[in-house]
């Protein structure tokens, strides 16, 4: 992973200084809240509804075993011992006082770690594939081009204060791990004629107008790919609306205008940016993509593997677990290991390596949240058995990218001993959800209590595999932090008269198949809600044919099946 030089640690250092400094002079009477108000916001910390809440800016989802166990110290020392991994593959602490923020970030910097862009108008958080460098169908590694956006987008002075936040997400694989198409510009690295480049996708996003974005290139020459994007930025920052924070983001650029005019506008200004010599040497992309080499071992195993004759060594789940220790095969925990491979455990390019997922969703939990000592348990494995790095993901949850399939059984203890062993990857209770109105203050409606309920609700493991794939994803407002836009099952939050409602929505994806849930009709209360969707999931195992996810029947079948038997 990317380390620091000299000039990106003297940046964050001068950054801290000068907050450290802000704060001082806020918590002396000498500057209003509305004066303080911009200043804490480029520097990720939010004013909730009981604290302020800081969030730190996790690069892409990577970070080494060092910074985690900051996070965890973190955690124990400046908030109540647990942190919240979000949809940006970034981590909040909800109860940070004031007045230590200027010690946490120094803290935060020693480990080469930042809040800075994670709020206000500008490029935020650069997210990507969390499988990166590891899944068998990348063409690429993706992370040194995000690791190249996130240097020309920090403290880019003419994207600092564009019309409102800013999301850009970089893929590598035909499989779309990271809602790509959901961002304000969506990257997917490909090769055409042998040469590498990308398909570009603007004007996507959730909210209170969700869009999936259309592609703007099929194909821009990875030579050419920042002085594009800075094209694409610069007629949104030109012409984006300033009038109106409901309209302001690029996706409505691009609406109203049309996606070809909007082409035309960013191929001239593409014309003048490219003149301007703002692409690195090729010398910078090769400096930056050594950090993200393979380690040694998987790189020998990869390299053997391909003069083997196999183009795409990867193995199949059930090889994997055929491929472990047959000693185990007798133990007592031999059937909930096993269960757990199949369904957290992801193949690798190499043969002999594995991808683990570690489920931050356990029943009756809070989807996202880790504890201090859950955190270092995660950070001892990822030195012990990971090669020092962990990805987090969009859905909340954590991945070990290189574990040798030699280690699964010793990591599946250790993670049991943690409560991180729950088996429901891409199951209906690894429910992604925004905090809602427990913590923020922008919510109409709590987003846990109806997470913990359904995920209660459908706690019996055998019952959720049964179901299969199944995302749910909950918001306690219409800013959609929860995406359930992208839910093949969503649930918005809403306030009807002072009272908590809850919209369902059904088929909608955030992943290759990328596609907008429609709301299914009048909403419920925390209670209802939990019911309707066991209605769904009962007309969904009536209905489907063959292995058919949830979403594959809804498409099929349409709408009134469900609706007749949610509203009768």
């Amino acid at each position: 992973m990317y380390k620091y030089d000299n000039y990106d640690q003297a940046m964050v250092d001068a950054r801290v200084a000068e907050f450290r400094d802000q704060v001082k002079r806020r918590l002396a009477g000498e500057m209003t809240e509305d004066q303080f108000k911009p200043l804490r916001l480029m520097n990720g910390l939010y004013l909730q509804l009981h604290a302020y809440m800081l969030r730190v800016a996790i690069p892409y989802g990577t970070l080494d075993s060092r910074q985690m166990r900051m996070l965890a110290h973190i955690a124990r020392k400046y908030d109540r011992d647990y942190g919240h991994f979000t949809t940006r593959q970034n981590i909040q602490y909800n109860w940070i006082k004031l007045e230590e923020c200027g010690d946490l970030l120094e803290e935060l910097a020693s480990v080469e770690m930042h809040a800075i862009q994670t709020s206000g108008n500008c490029i935020r958080n650069i997210s990507s594939d969390q499988y990166a460098g590891a899944a068998a169908d990348e063409v690429t590694d993706p992370r040194p081009w995000a690791e190249l956006l996130r240097q020309w987008s920090t403290f880019h002075p003419e994207f600092s204060y564009l019309p409102r936040k800013f999301k850009i997400a970089v893929i590598a694989s035909p499989e779309d791990r990271a809602a790509m198409r959901l961002h304000d510009i969506g990257l997917e690295l490909v090769k055409k004629d042998g040469e590498l480049g990308a398909r570009v996708f603007v004007g996507g996003g959730m909210g209170r107008t969700p869009m999936i974005a259309p592609e703007i290139n099929s194909f821009v020459k990875a030579d050419d790919l920042l002085s594009y994007i800075e094209a694409c930025l610069r007629v949104y920052n030109r012409y984006g609306r300033r009038d109106n924070i409901y309209k302001a983001r690029i996706k409505i650029l691009v609406h109203e205008i049309g996606a070809d005019a909007y082409r035309a506008q960013v191929e001239e200004e593409f014309a003048h940016v490219k003149a301007l010599g703002i692409d690195p040497p090729l010398a910078e992309l090769e400096r930056i993509a050594v950090f993200f080499d393979l380690p040694e071992p998987i790189q020998s195993e990869v390299r053997h593997s391909r003069e083997g004759g196999d183009p795409s060594p990867d193995h199949s789940i059930d090889a994997i677990v055929q491929e472990i220790d047959s000693r185990l095969r007798g133990g007592d925990d031999w059937g909930a290991f096993e269960t757990w491979v199949k369904q957290n455990v992801k193949p690798h390019k190499a043969p002999g390596y594995a991808i683990v997922n570690i489920s931050l969703k356990p029943i009756g939990g809070i989807p996202g949240d880790a504890s201090s000592s859950q955190m270092e348990v995660m950070a001892d494995l990822a030195e012990k058995y990971g090669f020092d790095e962990l990805r987090v993901t969009h859905a909340q949850n954590i991945v070990l990218p290189h574990v040798a399939k030699r280690d699964l059984y010793t990591v599946w203890q250790a993670l049991s001993e943690a409560g991180l062993a729950n088996a429901n990857l891409d199951l209906i209770s690894d429910i992604i959800a925004c905090p809602g109105l427990d913590y923020c203050s922008l919510a109409n409606a709590r987003s846990i209590p109806v997470a913990q309920k359904i995920s209660k609700r459908f706690g019996n493991l055998d019952r959720q595999r049964d179901l299969g794939e199944l995302k749910l994803k909950i918001s306690g407002c219409i800013n959609a932090c929860g995406h359930h836009h992208a839910g093949h099952i969503g649930i918005l939050g809403v306030d009807r008269k002072g009272v908590e409602n809850y919209q369902l929505t059904f088929g909608g994806s955030g992943a290759q198949d990328v596609s907008i849930g429609k709301i299914i009709g009048p909403g419920f209360d925390e209670d209802g809600v939990v019911d309707a969707v066991e209605k769904a999931t009962e007309v969904y195992t009536r209905l489907r044919e063959g292995e058919e996810r949830f979403i594959d029947t809804y498409r099929r079948v349409g709408l009134e099946p469900f609706k007749e038997a949610i509203y009768g």
